[in-house]
């Protein structure tokens, strides 16, 4: 599923236009990723779990190359389901 398709979706059945979909998608995202960098995670009930995930800074090696590099610690975001969303796939 597009972002277009989840659109279309949500104007459907909340009886919106597709702008004011739209619209409220991107506000839901952007508070998604507000509440992540403040809080470190964000809870959905029923859903699942995004949290933030810290990667150590590690060797890895150029594969064009063979040449080892290091790679920078960082930050990536992990997705973890609830027991519902689970039990419904």
């Amino acid at each position: 599923m597009t972002k277009a398709d989840l659109i279309g979706v949500v104007a459907k059945k909340a009886e919106l236009s597709k702008k004011d979909a739209e619209a409220a998608l991107d506000a839901a995202v952007d508070a998604i990723k507000a509440s992540i960098k403040k809080d470190g995670e964000f809870r959905f009930p029923g859903f699942g779990t995004f949290k933030i995930k810290h990667r150590k800074a590690r060797m890895g090696i150029n594969p064009k190359t063979k040449a080892p590099i290091k790679i920078k610690a960082s930050k990536t975001v992990g997705f973890k389901p609830s027991a519902d969303f689970k039990s419904k796939l």
